[in-house]
């Protein structure tokens, strides 16, 4: 029996080559798919605060893929995803205190301009 480089049951083989690439070229197509989708419902005449989060919930599940495969979090111990999960934590609670504490003047307001 061969143990050279080339042989199916070592890791980094050729065969283990074209499977890895086989994925990024799929997790990319669905990224260039999910930015089309984008981009088509930006034109769609939806209200914008659901255009918005129909973006937001778009861009989430591309920053999934991203972390997941380009970044390798896929096959990472679960002890990973307590800083992460973490992170998105605090982000979102950052993010929610400054619509908070800013957001309260933009709806409602009326702009006038002082020669009426």
């Amino acid at each position: 029996m061969s143990s050279g480089p080339h042989t199916s049951g070592t890791p980094g083989a050729p065969h283990d080559a074209a499977v890895h690439v086989r994925g990024y070229l799929t997790v990319f197509g669905a990224l260039l798919v999910l930015t089309a989708l984008t981009v088509g419902v930006s034109y769609l005449d939806l209200p914008p605060a659901e255009t918005v989060v129909v973006a937001v919930v778009i861009a989430a599940v591309k920053a999934t893929l991203v972390a997941m495969f380009f970044m390798h979090l896929k096959s990472e111990r679960p002890t990973i995803y307590w800083p992460l999960g973490l992170t998105a934590v605090l982000f979102v609670a950052l993010f929610a205190f400054v619509l908070w504490t800013e957001a309260d003047h933009l709806f409602g307001t009326k702009w006038i301009t002082p020669f009426e």
